[in-house]
């Protein structure tokens, strides 16, 4: 996912192309080179007894590089500049970085490519708002940071007249690889299996697009966790609304390769270290999403989930 937004654009550009308008930084752009994001973010001030925790080879040039689907606002989308990778995770995992006295080069990339580049050893973390799964479990180790549900959004005023429980025979945005694509899939199999048409699943590899279809109409509704979908609709200027109540509990976890145990367990307790001393919580306030704080005991190493 590697649409070119912008802080302010998310929106604008599905304001934008609503009206037929084109903005630079918009859907469609290529992608920028790996090294345009490399550069490393300044650390803060290190704990010696973590850095020990980080095994040599991660440590030994002194930086992380962290894959990231770098279109989903605000938790990762590219600054002004379309290169700085910035949002709310950005800023947390730079927190535990720093925890660790590591910079990281944060590198966009596509969502789905993200965990094989782990597993490969192309990035040494991935940290994309992955919600912590068994599948993802079985191929990697995942550190949970976060909590956020499921959340529906329409064009305002729901002129589809769209229902949660009964959206048979529509067209859902979704961003693929996304823990909402099985969600939709079982709702679309309630649908078949009671006679009635299937959901139509509009599947695209960036949430820019996903909330730009919808604003255009295209397609009837979309699907996010709750923190894009609250700030697609406060970034659309008044052509979206959320749908209902946000449902299911989606852990968010750090992704490193299966076996970096030693180096999971130095993100897990780096972790819990800006939660202790306040930072965790400053950068959730700043970036609205208060609400999918967690403790410090609740950050495990692939944690049991449902």
């Amino acid at each position: 996912m590697t649409r070119q937004l912008t802080r302010r654009a998310l929106a604008s550009c599905a304001v934008l192309v609503a009206a037929g308008t084109t903005l630079a930084g918009c859907g469609g752009q290529t992608q920028p080179s790996a090294t345009s994001s490399d550069t490393p973010t300044a650390t803060t001030s290190a704990d010696n007894s973590l850095a020990a925790l980080v095994p040599d080879a991660i440590k030994a040039d002194g930086k992380i590089r962290v894959g990231t689907d770098a279109s989903y606002a605000p938790n990762e989308f590219l600054d002004v500049d379309g290169k700085t990778v910035i949002g709310m995770d950005v800023e947390l995992y730079d927190a535990i970085a720093g925890k660790l006295g590591l910079e990281v080069a944060w590198v966009p990339a596509q969502f789905g490519d993200i965990i094989p580049g782990v597993q490969s050893g192309k990035y040494e973390a991935g940290v994309s708002s992955f919600t912590i799964n068994p599948e993802r479990e079985q191929q990697t180790l995942m550190i949970s940071y976060f909590n956020s549900p499921i959340q529906w959004v329409t064009q305002k005023g729901n002129p589809k007249k769209v229902s949660i429980d009964n959206a048979c025979g529509l067209r859902i945005g979704v961003q693929k690889d996304t823990v909402e694509v099985p969600d939709l899939e079982a709702r679309s199999k309630k649908c078949t299996d009671a006679g009635k048409p299937a959901i139509t699943l509009d599947q695209y590899p960036g949430q820019d697009t996903v909330t730009s279809n919808l604003v255009t109409g295209k397609d009837d509704a979309m699907t996010a966790d709750l923190p894009i979908a609250v700030y697609a609709v406060k970034q659309t200027q008044g052509k979206l609304e959320l749908l209902g109540e946000p449902y299911g509990n989606a852990p968010y976890g750090i992704v490193v390769k299966k076996d970096q145990a030693k180096f999971a367990e130095a993100i897990q307790k780096a972790t819990q270290a800006i939660i202790d001393d306040g930072s965790y919580g400053k950068i959730l306030q700043k970036w609205g999403n208060q609400k999918g704080a967690i403790t410090s005991e609740q950050v495990q190493v692939n944690p049991s989930t449902p």
